[in-house]
């Protein structure tokens, strides 16, 4: 099963490391560019502290609707449309698996 099946099928199981391959290449349709300008749109957005805690290997959630708040309802779009899940799925992968994306490229 490829990522995008996972995404389409069950969001919730993608695995971490197929995230990781395939992240950078949606966020470089975005005009975050990648990871770190994630990090910093988030930090921007208002969850600087919850930024802070993961780099710092913590675990603090944050909801689909703090991810879309902080990036912008453009940037979620086109992320999802990159994938081909619509918005509320991409946020839902989104807010679950960034904290260990954040974590893991300090």
């Amino acid at each position: 099963m490829g990522l995008f099946d996972s995404l389409k099928g069950t969001l919730g199981q993608v695995a971490l490391d197929e995230l990781q391959s395939v992240l950078p290449a949606a966020l470089a349709k975005t005009n975050l560019g990648d990871l770190q300008g994630v990090v910093a749109q988030l930090q921007q957005g208002g969850l600087a502290s919850q930024v802070q805690t993961w780099r710092a290997g913590g675990k603090v959630s944050v909801t689909p609707q703090q991810i879309e708040a902080a990036l912008g309802s453009d940037q979620v779009k086109q992320i999802a449309q990159h994938f081909g899940v619509d918005p509320s799925a991409a946020l839902n992968v989104l807010a679950q698996h960034l904290p260990a994306l954040v974590a893991q490229s300090k």
